[in-house]
């Protein structure tokens, strides 16, 4: 008996997708073989998971490993979380890298931000670029949670503008930032030649 199968009084049931049991005899061949057909795909899906959460750990860990081992050799003693690692074989046909992504905030100095550049643009309002307007309204938009984008707000420090509020702006920006979490990503890559592209090792079953 299946272990969705549940047994009372000598009876076989199976629970629908209301929470009722159903005799398993109301069941059809097709309903029931439908059913087989999904369970069995998703436990070999979650025998699979388990196997690639346990290779990201050894993944990890490996090159962590082999990061202290290459500093040891110059005296160096590296604590903490490991930055963005690439490693590449003695032939150079095979690439690791390892990236840790930082998630960022900004905090209420956003705002004080927002103000002195709406400042900036009003008094530029005669000589700005309306390009340029357009980049600083696109940076503080918001999305549906209310959240603005780490990146455009970013960009704005790229911009060489001589002005001491805009200046103060950056520097508010950047104090604003706060660091809630990061993430660690592996990525794998193979090439036939010295001089060919690199060609990722897919382990998303979209991209396979």
């Amino acid at each position: 008996m299946n272990e969705d199968t549940i047994k009372l009084n000598d009876a076989a049931f199976k629970r629908d997708s209301k929470g009722r049991l159903v005799p398993i005899e109301l069941v059809s061949d097709i309903d029931r073989q439908r059913d087989e057909t999904v369970r069995e795909l998703i436990e070999a899906a979650k025998r699979l998971q388990a196997a690639m959460v346990a290779f990201k750990g050894r993944a990890m860990g490996d090159v962590a490993a082999f990061v202290e081992l290459s500093a040891e050799r110059y005296g160096v003693q590296l604590g903490g979380q490991k930055g963005n690692t690439t490693l590449t074989s003695f032939d150079g046909r095979f690439k690791i890298q390892v990236a840790i992504a930082e998630h960022l905030v900004f905090d209420e100095r956003l705002q004080a931000a927002k103000h002195l550049i709406d400042q900036c643009l009003t008094d530029w309002s005669a000589d700005s670029r309306a390009e340029l307007k357009t980049v600083v309204m696109d940076a503080f938009q918001v999305d549906r949670e209310g959240r603005v984008n780490t990146g455009r707000i970013l960009s704005l420090r790229r911009l060489a503008i001589d002005d001491s509020r805009w200046a103060t702006a950056m520097r508010a920006i950047s104090d604003s930032m706060q660091v809630v979490g990061s993430k660690s990503y592996i990525r794998l890559y193979e090439r036939t030649g010295p001089d060919d592209r690199w060609t990722p090792i897919a382990l998303d079953l979209a991209a396979l």
